[in-house]
């Protein structure tokens, strides 16, 4: 089992999210590069500037294995976008949790951070869709 640090929040799309402050650092978990394999592409849709909607598609991440959608934790406005992935998408099987961080969003609403799962909460839900 994947193990989630605890100064993260999480999503049910497996993505994870750094608050800091107005803005929030995605990534994908440990947990759904497992479950994707070798990553092959990273594609990022939007470019700093762009407003997301919760929930709005910001990109796609390929692996050996399938072709999977990534969304937006919140609202906001994307600050930036993690180009070295676009070289070195194998980053994200190596240091998902940091050096393969895909977006930087502003948040637009802060109170959408309450919508997000703590460590524990992400844990169960792995275990429960296991």
């Amino acid at each position: 089992m994947s193990e989630f640090p605890a100064e993260l929040k999480y999503t049910k799309d497996h993505e994870w999210a750094k608050v800091e402050g107005n803005k929030i650092t995605v990534g994908i978990t440990a947990f759904a590069v497992e479950q994707l394999g070798d990553i092959t592409l990273v594609n990022f849709d939007a470019k700093p500037g762009d407003k997301l909607a919760h929930g709005k598609t910001f990109g796609t991440i390929e692996s050996v294995k399938t072709l999977s959608d990534l969304f937006a934790p919140v609202a906001g406005t994307v600050v930036s976008v993690n180009a070295e992935l676009d070289g070195k998408p194998e980053l994200v099987n190596e240091d998902c949790y940091g050096k393969a961080w895909m977006v930087v969003l502003e948040v637009s609403d802060p109170a959408e951070l309450g919508n997000l799962l703590s460590a524990a909460a992400y844990a169960d839900h792995v275990k429960a869709s296991a």
